[in-house]
């Protein structure tokens, strides 16, 4: 599985982005799909997870009520939309699935995207 994920950008504090992450490859596995962020010289954290029957989403209490994962997870694509954006929302978004353990541990997902830049000017 070969995930992609697009859609970083600039935006201005208080602004909106929209994150998307698709599968390129064909598989007919219904996945857990994620989102993590990682900011220079740190490990990546965790954002928001939905689970492969995508009836729950688990949110980072830094970005709950302000990001909102969805996505149609029987064809491997999750989005992430970021409002109310704020300087500190500056790193790499990367997409993950395919979990096996804790779903905000990095080292609990098997199959990562190359990883999209948002950052957000003050």
């Amino acid at each position: 599985v070969q995930l992609q994920a697009s859609g970083g950008g600039v935006v201005q504090a208080g602004g909106s982005l929209r994150l998307s992450c698709a599968s390129s490859g064909r598989t007919g596995s219904r996945y857990s799909m994620a989102w993590f962020r990682q900011y220079p010289g740190k490990e990546r954290e965790f954002v928001a997870s939905i689970t492969y029957s995508g009836d729950n989403t688990y949110y980072a209490d830094s970005v709950k009520g302000r990001f909102t994962i969805s996505g149609d997870i029987a064809k491997l694509r999750v989005n992430l939309q970021m409002n109310s954006l704020k300087p500190e929302d500056t790193a790499v978004y990367y997409c993950a699935a395919q979990r096996t353990g804790p779903y905000y541990y990095p080292t609990s997902w098997g199959y990562w995207g190359q990883g999209t830049l948002v950052t957000v000017s003050s």
